[in-house]
């Protein structure tokens, strides 16, 4: 009888994984794909704009300025309106800004569209971390975490190829450079995006008319249960949590690993004698290639274990070791693509790890108050990252020294992963 309760459970979740899951994750890889594009166009964009590599470092992370002030109010609204109409009008405008970014034409222009872009982007990611705990319990929540966030590495996948095909092959035309027609034809699929969330997304268990009712009561009585374990505290009381601060500090260690990896690993691959920007984007789906099969496995063993600390740490650990020696193999483009390789699927795997980590103890309002602010917190490192890369490789002459400072990190948030209480999270 339990088996079959178990068969049964298992059943309606495939059934809501299909109907919500391909949406969000299409949704997630367009959103990456516009967020590091700049990386791709950084190939032609520094050359005709006159940009230095501090510029640049500077111009990629001021997205995230934007992103940070914006974060928590944007996720409150989502509570209170509804995932449908916000993460349709996040799309949207970010859609239309990341397009704009054809129009770039100086320094200033380049940071301002920057900023409004993480602006309009603020609320997205913790808004579906956040409307994935309406729907899984937290010991289905790891797997269905790192499939969403498959989108990051998919986008690496996609996004390479395609960038490098479209600044390869519609450079000139309409007088336009092959960056600019990147900027154009990567920001519309937001936009159209933006308004199919609005037409199909439903925002609860109790609005999903694709449902029988014995199905939704189910549904609604294991996210009851699951949310009796938690208390849901006001937005002061987990803005000054100590845990919640804690989240915050491992998650800006593991984001200063990403995005030193997203926003700077086409100009890595260039370093090492590759060229063509179409070779380029081939050769950086592979280390993205890798994360998806990495992220997904891990993910799927920390759920069957119920076991999360570790299953976050040791990525971590591997992904640090696998940077420093791309950095010591910087001459040969075979080790150093390896080390590449295993660095970012390591990467990538602490991240939807990591969100099984809060999302165990944090309920309701206070949840989504605390998401946000970990995220908005974590991703300043999307800021201090690609700067601080940038930096180093100018006074440096190499990205050997970016290298380490980013493979530090992860160790750091790898020790402070170790360091919450198992019990706390490990569900």
């Amino acid at each position: 009888m339990q088996e079959q309760l178990a068969l049964h459970q298992e059943s309606i979740y495939r059934k809501v994984t299909w109907r919500i899951m391909p949406l969000l994750l299409v949704c997630y890889i367009v959103a990456y794909l516009d967020r590091v594009n700049v990386g791709f166009a950084k190939l032609q964009m520094m050359q005709a704009l006159d940009f230095s590599d501090v510029v640049y470092g500077l111009g990629a992370g001021i997205f995230f300025i934007g992103y940070f002030i914006f974060e928590v109010p944007s996720n409150i609204i989502l509570h209170k309106v509804g995932a449908r109409l916000w993460i349709g009008r996040i799309m949207i405008s970010w859609g239309f800004l990341s397009a704009g970014m054809m129009f770039v034409s100086n320094e200033t222009a380049f940071y301002i569209m920057r900023f409004l872009l993480g602006v309009a982007e603020a609320g997205f990611f913790p808004g579906i971390i956040l409307y994935l705990t309406y729907w899984y319990p937290a010991q289905r929540r790891g797997r269905i975490t790192a499939m969403f966030m498959t989108g990051v590495p998919l986008a690496g996948v996609v996004g390479g190829p395609l960038s490098g095909y479209i600044m390869k092959s519609f450079d000139g035309i309409y007088a336009l450079e092959g960056w600019q027609w990147m900027f154009f034809l990567e920001g519309v699929p937001a936009i159209l995006l933006g308004l199919i969330v609005i037409l199909k997304m439903d925002d609860r268990i109790s609005a999903a008319t694709w449902l029988t009712e014995e199905e939704r009561q189910l549904l609604e009585k294991n996210i009851a249960e699951d949310a009796e374990e938690k208390q849901d505290h006001s937005v002061l009381h987990v803005l000054t949590s100590g845990r919640v601060w804690l989240m915050a500090f491992i998650y800006f260690s593991f984001v200063m690993g990403l995005y030193g990896v997203s926003f700077w690993l086409p100009t890595i691959i260039k370093a090492m004698g590759v060229a063509d920007p179409l070779e380029i984007g081939l050769l950086s789906a592979i280390p993205y290639g890798a994360a998806t099969i990495a992220m997904l496995l891990i993910a799927k063993n920390a759920d069957r274990l119920r076991e999360r600390r570790w299953h976050v740490a040791i990525p971590a650990v591997v992904g640090a070791i696998g940077l420093l020696l791309s950095a010591h193999w910087a001459d040969n483009t075979l080790l150093a693509m390896a080390a590449l390789t295993l660095a970012t699927a390591c990467i990538i795997t602490t991240l939807p790890l990591f969100w099984s980590l809060p999302t165990a103890f944090l309920a309701g309002t206070g949840a989504a108050a605390g998401i946000a602010m970990i995220n908005s917190l974590g991703n300043l490192a999307g800021f201090a990252s690609p700067y601080a890369v940038g930096w180093l490789k100018q006074a440096s002459g190499t990205t050997s020294s970016g290298m380490m400072l980013l493979a530090s990190s992860l160790i750091l948030g790898a020790i402070l992963t170790i360091s919450v209480p198992a019990k706390l999270v490990n569900k």
